[in-house]
């Protein structure tokens, strides 16, 4: 089984690819399935804004292309986040990880730090059918 440390690095390895000339605010986002696969992916951005792509959403697509269904676990990296705070999750990559079942969301913050959170925390109201 993998790691928080071996998620977190994946996600932080993926940030340094991601395509970001506009924001230049590269994150990188690591998912890990179920079956224990792990699928990494970046931030790859457009100068048209609204058609740019989440390193999370990238990461759940991925890992959904290949069959894997059930997430439970987002790393989420981001090499250039100026907020000790860290890159949370937009509300929409939040929703998408409600669809594939994600229960824990792992944020670094640019000191280094891992702050784990629930989704259930991060998206108490979550869109349900």
């Amino acid at each position: 089984m993998r790691t928080d440390t071996e998620l977190i690095e994946a996600a932080r390895k993926a940030a340094e690819k991601a395509y970001a000339p506009y924001s230049e605010f590269r994150v990188g986002a690591s998912v890990l399935t179920a079956e224990g696969a792990m699928f990494s992916s970046a931030n790859v951005e457009n100068a048209a804004y609204p058609v740019s792509q989440c390193a999370e959403a990238n990461a759940i697509n991925f890992a959904v292309s290949q069959g894997m269904t059930t997430i439970p676990v987002v790393a989420v990296a981001c090499v250039d986040a100026k907020d000790v705070s860290g890159a949370y999750p937009c509300g929409r990559c939040r929703q998408i990880m409600s669809e594939f079942g994600v229960a824990r969301v792992l944020v670094t913050t640019s000191e280094g730090e891992v702050r784990e959170h629930s989704l259930d925390d991060l998206l108490p109201f979550q869109f349900k059918l």
